[in-house]
């Protein structure tokens, strides 16, 4: 059976790293890699160092080098189906304490560089708001930046995507999390931003844009965004969602952290429904059988070896 077409107003297919990504034939999963000490979910890969706690997630034993941990995270994630990794190396969490660059590069830039090494085929994209640990990761091996302030007046990470040619996401944030018309906010705070990102000379057809859900926004603001998602294809451009066991979904459900996962898919499977190109989760397997399914029913996308007649 041929490959499922991208349904029709789809951005066109575009190259992060080593792979190219059609959108619209499928969603793809980013395998979220925390080199912290305090993510909000418990991930973090620099806890378990000085006797700290690991991770229930965590692949590796407590006391092993983060970037062991890391690598043998990642290699997981690449197995459950992973179709890009995001590494991180400061946590984005209410209440997180500040890195510098220089530290916030140290913890991330070894750990790229062993991923880009021993995952030669598997594209890496950078968490970071910082233009100098932007560059120090590009220059370790990675494809993509990821600005959870890409809404922001400052076009720093911009223009080194630009310079650096490579792809940006661009996430919607706010300081205080106060809005009128909720999406309709959104929408124009993207807009802008991706403007902004083609004025520092990113090409507009290598932008990706993330609603921010949790950043900037009450619980109410979560859910309403949920709800209308299908508004952010107004931008024309693929949709990255990172719902994964936020403290929204822990509210609704009066869970901790790590015991999200079924929320964290439901979420996954909406944001299918809503046209979402990317969902970025701390737990693989779960949502990407979640995806498969529900692309499946929305996309059509079947498997290889799909016989209609069965």
């Amino acid at each position: 059976m041929s490959e499922p077409r991208p349904v029709p107003d789809q951005p066109a297919p575009f190259a992060i790293g080593p792979r190219t990504f059609a959108w619209g034939t499928r969603t793809f999963v980013v395998g979220i890699v925390n080199v912290t000490p305090d993510s909000f979910s418990g991930d973090g890969l620099l806890a378990g160092r000085d006797g700290l706690p690991v991770a229930g997630t965590d692949p590796a034993p407590a006391g092993t080098d983060p970037v062991a941990r890391a690598l043998a995270l990642a290699r997981r994630m690449v197995d459950e189906g992973a179709d890009l990794l995001d590494i991180g190396g400061e946590s984005s969490r209410p209440g997180h304490s500040t890195v510098d660059a220089a530290e916030e590069a140290r913890r991330v830039v070894p750990v790229i560089r062993a991923l880009r090494e021993a995952l030669p085929d598997v594209p890496l994209s950078v968490d970071t708001t910082k233009p100098s640990v932007a560059v120090a990761a590009l220059d370790a091996g990675a494809h993509l930046l990821n600005d959870v302030w890409g809404v922001a007046d400052d076009d720093g990470m911009a223009r080194v995507a630009a310079e650096r040619g490579v792809p940006l996401v661009l996430m919607h944030n706010r300081a205080e999390a106060r809005y009128t018309a909720l999406m309709a906010e959104i929408v124009a705070d993207l807009q802008r931003a991706v403007e902004r990102a083609v004025r520092a000379g990113v090409s507009r057809e290598r932008l990706i844009v993330d609603p921010g859900f949790g950043f900037g926004k009450a619980p109410p603001h979560n859910l309403a965004l949920l709800h209308e998602l299908a508004a952010l294809r107004l931008l024309g451009r693929p949709i990255m969602l990172g719902t994964s066991r936020k403290s929204t979904l822990g509210k609704v459900l009066d869970l901790p952290p790590g015991e999200r996962v079924e929320a964290t898919v439901a979420t996954t499977v909406l944001g299918v429904a809503a046209g979402v190109d990317l969902v970025r989760v701390h737990d693989v397997r779960p949502n990407v059988r979640a995806a498969r399914m529900a692309d499946a029913v929305v996309r059509g996308w079947r498997p290889p070896g799909w016989e209609d007649d069965g």
